[in-house]
């Protein structure tokens, strides 16, 4: 049965897309069977995979909708072992059309369509990776719903804290509501700038407050890790030999570690 991991903070600009892209490339590469989804409306995993937005013929959106079969949506990147659930902007208006078809259908549960659709294919991957919007509307309820489990991009700069409180109750919420059995898989320190004190002190601070759930890979802030997704391509296929790289392969195998496979 594949482990569904979303990239929850919301907070823009945290490094959830850029972690969504390569940790999912970094299992392929390591031998897992991975199925990353895109919940972001502006589709950036999407074309960071390298999939052309005109191209798309069933998206997420389509699924969640139920216009088309989750299997139906599943596109084959050119990367071993992964696959893409591709997003457009039609997905911008996902969380009006679901209210409005909770409105009308009394058995239609406006929170749980994602999982839904996942449970259907869950044991084809060993890893589905949820990229999601930041915010915490209805798709990313969707995505916790869904989800066995978080992981939470934390930026290494001032305020990284700031919302993560919020964040935190959203997760219980979920966890009363929707899925009790959701954990928190870990919290990953994104663009640690090493030339600065404050982003080492924040390091600090995320690790007093999260202890043993921050993974010990920090990924730093690179110009190489911003360049990759405008190319269509993850970091181990863009830069192999870059800091970047190496940085994902390290969080991919903290992954498998803690899932004990």
């Amino acid at each position: 049965m594949g482990k569904v991991i979303s990239l929850v903070n919301q907070k823009g600009g945290v490094g959830k897309t850029t972690t969504s892209i390569n940790l999912s490339a970094s299992l392929a590469l390591l031998g897992k069977k991975v199925l990353l989804i895109d919940l972001d409306p502006q589709g950036n995993t999407t074309t960071g995979v390298g999939i052309n937005k005109g191209d798309i013929d069933k998206s997420i959106y389509d699924v969640l909708i139920s216009k088309c079969s989750i299997n139906e949506s599943i596109i084959k990147t050119k990367y071993k072992n992964l696959f893409v659930i591709p997003a457009t902007i039609n997905l911008a208006g996902l969380d009006l059309e679901l209210i409005e078809k909770s409105r009308t259908s009394k058995d239609f549960s406006k929170g749980n369509q994602l999982k839904k659709h996942l449970d259907t294919i869950r044991e084809s991957f060993d890893f589905i990776i949820l990229d999601c919007p930041p915010s915490l509307g209805l798709i990313t309820t969707n995505a916790l719903s869904a989800s066995n489990s978080v992981i939470i991009p934390v930026q290494c700069e001032f305020f990284a804290l700031e919302g993560i409180m919020q964040l935190l109750n959203t997760i219980m919420m979920a966890q009363k509501s929707l899925n009790p059995n959701l954990d928190i898989e870990g919290v990953l320190l994104t663009m640690l700038d090493s030339r600065t004190n404050l982003g080492f002190e924040v390091v600090d601070d995320i690790r007093k407050f999260f202890k043993e759930r921050v993974y010990n890979t920090i990924i730093p802030r690179l110009i190489r890790l911003t360049e990759a997704p405008s190319h269509g391509e993850p970091i181990i296929a863009y830069d192999p030999k870059s800091r970047g790289s190496e940085a994902y392969i390290n969080l991919a195998k903290e992954v498998i570690e803690r899932n004990g496979n």
